[in-house]
């Protein structure tokens, strides 16, 4: 195997290039200002460049102009200017990439308005949405630089064809330098994703019950406490309160594993009316179901698993998440009453 090699030079031109475009984001440069002092650089002596794009700098405030001199003051010959010019010109674009990589976030959002937040769909694409975007981010700067490399593009706008057609001329010039604008851009704009990634999508298993105990249950916030068994502290009620007179303790967990005997020692002893395990349900058998219901508590589990598996719905106490509701739970109060 040949030994692992980058040479002085390509690393220290994608070093640069990093560099560049790291603190460039960091200027917030508006669309003007960008304009101005790409403006400024096209000039054949790279050092009248400079001293022009200094004096542009002065029109710049506080942090952006410490940010922006930070980047001027590297460029120290005409092919680190060109660097410079294609990273302001990278920086430029590079909201609207993001926007469209965003955009898978959003649809998947949108899918997931339309499912019940304890269905066990709406749980895969909980776990899979904050990574959409990061994923189509990738995939989308590959096939940008893969057609500034080859000229190809398909935008509409005859602006937007020639803007990318300089670009990728660009692009192709400093790729001889050994510039790699996908790998080294990629380092800059999964930061930029990952600040920007919408954090409503990611609830927690709990907080979808939550969510569910509000609208379905019709409880008030106030009303939801997470305690500790008056008579057996080793067991934690994620969700306790009391609807009309009945007391509720909710365990929550999205797959039970051990924990599901937490409720079997404390059902002999608690105060409660009502204990409830609400589970997804994929590693839930009928063996394991038997000995939660043996021990008075209850389950629900997501409506996909218990309408799979026949001996849930013949299984007295068990029910689909859809069934979590205000009329079911006064139901259950009802009968541990009359037992």
């Amino acid at each position: 195997m040949k030994k692992l090699e980058i040479s002085e030079t390509k690393f220290d031109i994608n070093l640069n290039f990093y560099f560049f475009l790291k603190h460039l984001i960091k200027t917030k440069l508006t669309i003007n200002q960008t304009n101005t002092i790409l403006n400024c650089c096209y000039s054949k002596k790279w050092k009248h460049v400079v001293n022009t794009i200094h004096n542009e700098a002065e029109n710049l405030k506080g942090k952006k102009k410490n940010e922006f001199l930070t980047v001027v003051n590297r460029i120290n010959g005409e092919d680190s200017l060109k660097l410079f010019i294609f990273s302001l010109r990278l920086y430029s674009i590079k909201d609207v990439l993001l926007a469209e990589a965003k955009l898978k976030q959003s649809f998947i959002s949108d899918s997931m308005r339309k499912l019940p937040p304890l269905s066990l769909e709406y749980d895969r694409l909980s776990l899979l949405n904050p990574y959409s975007t990061r994923v189509s981010g990738a995939l989308l700067a590959l096939i940008f630089f893969e057609n500034l490399e080859t000229g190809e593009n398909q935008l509409i706008s005859q602006l937007a064809v020639d803007y990318l057609q300089s670009l990728s001329d660009d692009a192709r010039s400093l790729k001889t330098l050994g510039v790699e604008p996908n790998q080294i851009f990629m380092l800059v704009f999964n930061e930029s994703i990952n600040q920007s990634i919408i954090s409503d999508s990611g609830l927690n298993y709990e907080d979808r019950i939550y969510s569910v105990l509000l609208t379905d249950v019709g409880l008030e916030s106030n009303d939801i406490q997470k305690i500790h068994d008056e008579n057996d502290a080793s067991t934690e009620f994620d969700f306790w309160f009391q609807l009309e007179g009945y007391s509720y303790g909710i365990g929550a967990k999205k797959t039970l594993r051990e924990r599901y005997k937490q409720f079997i020692k404390t059902s002999l002893t608690s105060d409660i009316d009502v204990m409830i395990e609400i589970t997804i349900g994929l590693d839930l058998n009928k063996a394991k179901a038997q000995t939660i219901r043996n021990h008075g508590t209850y389950i629900f589990l997501a409506d996909e698993i218990y309408n799979e598996h026949v001996y849930f719905s013949e299984m007295d106490g068990v029910f689909p998440t859809s069934e979590l509701n205000r009329k079911t739970l006064l139901s259950l109060g009802e009968v541990e009453k009359i037992a």
